[in-house]
């Protein structure tokens, strides 16, 4: 994190640990503004690559599931990265301005994530660098979002996934009416203060609830090579091309794809539990005795007590409807509908 970002955001009464803010003195009151008020959330807890240089749509369109050749300067999308064996290392927001291709992924990923890309660039005309602190990233969401973005920024995307460029601030339309901003850090802190004039502060959990009320998962370091991309809906969000070519893991995502052979599939659920349910954690459900038939990949508290997940769940299960957080007898799951439909 920027040290005078992060000396401006303490200042406005932020509690900080490591990247991430924790909250702004009242999480439950926060968590209560994101289900219903505007809210402002700062998002270093997201780190960027950026890929330079004059092949760096080839490069990236031959390593993500997502097209980006076709990436234009006014969109973004969702991606995955896979291993040869089509499982996924991370999922990205991607988009792009006139210098370069950003993907945005958890901090506790991006060195490694990074490490391995570069590994492929070989003659490629290409040049990966660790982006997140060449300007702030803000979250905006919430009633009057798109007003207040119009008075302090200008030019607003009318659609989800549109990018807007206003000089360096750049501003993405995200699903369920939210908007990622990116602006340098000289511009940062007067936008952060004529914002948080008219929405809410919260804390990272809040816009990690408002992710899983979307149904976008994220993918840590705790479930790398769990899942393969339809198993976390990548493709229902638009982020598989099944007609561009070879990518690591291409064959397998595509076979699955083709065969319908997908047991797995993302769910959003609501738990009451005393243990606070984490990535990877396991799910069980009765007809699978004692083996685990699914997977925890995002959580969050909810604004009304409890936890939000969004798990990676056996099908037959899903149907079946009874399902427990960590063991058969744990904690039931209660299902909650995805805002968008399933293929």
């Amino acid at each position: 994190m920027l040290e005078s970002w992060n000396t401006h955001l303490a200042g406005n009464g932020a509690t900080i640990e490591g990247s991430r803010v924790a909250h702004f003195g009242d999480p439950g009151a926060e968590l209560r503004a994101a289900a219903t008020g505007a809210i402002l959330c700062d998002l270093s807890h997201r780190s960027v690559i950026a890929f330079s240089g004059d092949e760096r749509h080839a490069f990236l369109h031959g390593q993500l599931t997502s097209d980006v050749k076709n990436l234009g300067a006014g969109g973004s999308r969702y991606a995955g990265y896979c291993t040869p064996k089509g499982r996924l290392l991370a999922t990205f927001l991607v988009w792009q301005n006139d210098r370069a291709i950003y993907a945005q992924l958890p901090c506790e990923l991006r060195e490694s994530v990074q490490k391995r890309l570069s590994m492929y660039v070989l003659r490629s005309k290409v040049v990966l660098t660790d982006a997140s602190s060449d300007f702030v990233r803000c979250g905006l969401a919430g009633p009057g979002a798109a007003a207040m973005i119009k008075g302090s920024i200008g030019d607003i995307p009318a659609h989800d996934y549109e990018v807007s460029h206003s000089g360096e601030i750049s501003v993405i339309r995200l699903p369920a009416g939210r908007f990622q901003i990116n602006v340098p850090i000289e511009r940062a802190i007067g936008l952060w203060d004529a914002l948080r004039q008219e929405a809410t502060c919260v804390g990272a959990a809040c816009w990690d609830w408002l992710e899983i009320r979307a149904g976008l998962p994220t993918l840590t370091a705790a479930t790398q090579e769990e899942f393969v991309p339809q198993m976390l809906n990548l493709d229902a969000l638009g982020a598989i091309s099944f007609s561009k070519g070879c990518y690591p893991g291409q064959e397998i995502v595509a076979r699955t794809h083709y065969l319908g052979k997908i047991k797995r599939r993302m769910y959003r659920a609501h738990v009451v539990s005393d243990a606070v349910p984490a990535p990877g954690d396991k799910v069980f459900s009765a007809e699978n005795n004692d083996q685990p038939g699914g997977m925890i990949v995002n959580a969050a508290p909810a604004p009304d007590g409890g936890f939000d997940v969004l798990a990676a769940i056996q099908t037959s299960s899903a149907e079946s409807g009874a399902i427990h957080l960590g063991s058969p007898s744990g904690a039931p799951l209660s299902l909650l509908d995805l805002p968008y439909s399933l293929p």
